[in-house]
């Protein structure tokens, strides 16, 4: 194959880019896939980089076993509790209840990054036609024809280059390690503030080393990332409470800004987008990354079904037509997982009497009422197909 002809050509190495190549040639290890990544080529490069915990669902789990790409280091979720600061209404949600192994696994983004690269080269000794081609960040796009092209080259929000729709929530992200006094084994604990959610979350690191996710305003954000470590545990005491008894050290803190990018058209000809260059989300329910990777399971499946049939014989049509098959197979999951996002990101902000009355009903109404709660359980454990 030369390198500049391809059938499929994925553009990003991040973990959605990833594995939608590493489902796509395990089904069909005969594609002509090419893959433009533009980390390094050594993992021993991105060891350091982005430790902060990502939360992925049990269903994510499920689909990334079948390419043995779930990393050895994860913690567990086996109970959530949510709650709201200073207000009536919780809900605790636990894993008997859904009759699974985990609500959910917290897994560091370099660990997941890592594996999924590591899993694709156990692969790629059984693709002749697959091409890996790693690139700069500076250099110019290679000059390749392909007859399908992947977006999966999503980024951070603020840091993407397109923006068709969604909404900037005026927030930022400050996460971080914290070690605490007393904790409750492979228990995730959501309490939504005045400014927005706070979670915290297990670690792989022990039982009292716990991930932070503190969501509010930049400014308030800014400002608890140059507080001294005394002074950033006492704050994070006040609003957290004394669930887990005292916050005892806090490390690694980093910010990052929030919003809500997602395009209205996923497919245009032999073009589709997925991951975070299809949607960016609030990390309030932790489902970025879980709807990236269904998108990616998903699509593989759509590309074996379109390029594994009449290998040399496929028309723009045929391709065109799959694509928005795909489009269509992903519609509810998509418009379900980002409105609820959406919504939750910005009810559980606000601070007007009736929304706050309403929400707090809806938490108990979470409590008593095991089938609605179940049905949200599931939704963010394995989205809707």
């Amino acid at each position: 194959m030369s390198a500049s002809n391809c059938d499929i050509l994925i553009q990003g190495g991040g973990p959605v880019g990833l594995a939608c190549a590493a489902w796509t040639l395990q089904k069909f290890p005969d594609a002509k896939v090419i893959l433009i990544d533009r980390n390094p080529v050594n993992d021993a490069d991105l060891v350091a980089a982005d430790s902060r915990g990502i939360a992925l669902s049990h269903g994510s789990k499920l689909l990334l076993d079948t390419i043995h790409a779930w990393p050895t280091d994860s913690a567990d979720i086996y109970r959530v509790h949510v709650s709201q600061a200073g207000r009536f209404g919780r809900a605790l949600m636990i894993r008997e209840e859904l009759n699974q192994d985990a609500l959910g696994h917290i897994i560091r983004y370099r660990d997941i990054h890592v594996t999924l690269r590591q899993a694709l080269r156990s692969i790629q000794s059984k693709t002749p036609h697959f091409a890996w081609q790693h690139i700069s960040k500076e250099a110019e796009q290679p000059n390749i024809e392909a007859k399908c092209i992947v977006h999966a080259e999503g980024g951070l929000f603020k840091t993407q280059d397109w923006v068709e729709s969604g909404r900037d929530y005026g927030q930022s992200a400050l996460v971080g390690l914290v070690e605490v006094e007393s904790s409750v084994p492979h228990q995730a604990w959501e309490r939504f503030t005045a400014e927005g959610p706070l979670a915290v979350l297990p670690s792989h690191y022990g039982p009292n080393i716990l991930n932070l996710v503190w969501c509010g305003s930049p400014q308030s954000s800014q400002h608890r990332l140059q507080l001294s470590d005394a002074d950033f545990l006492s704050s994070l005491q006040s609003e957290f409470g004394s669930r887990i008894g005292r916050f005892l050290k806090i490390q690694d803190r980093r910010l990052y800004e929030l919003g809500l990018n997602y395009r209205k058209e996923i497919t245009k000809d032999n073009e589709v987008w997925i991951g975070n260059a299809a949607q960016t989300l609030h990390p309030v329910a932790g489902q970025g990354l879980n709807l990236g990777l269904r998108d990616a399971y998903l699509l593989a499946e759509k590309l074996v079904g379109v390029f594994s049939g009449a290998i040399e014989n496929q028309t723009p049509g045929d391709i065109q037509s799959a694509l928005e098959s795909y489009a269509q197979t992903r519609k509810v999951d998509r418009t379900t997982t980002i409105g609820l996002t959406d919504f939750m990101a910005r009810v559980f902000t606000s601070n007007l009497a009736p929304v706050v009355l309403a929400r707090g009903l809806a938490l108990s109404a979470l409590q008593w009422l095991p089938p609605v709660k179940t049905a949200l359980a599931r939704q963010m454990m394995f989205g809707r197909r």
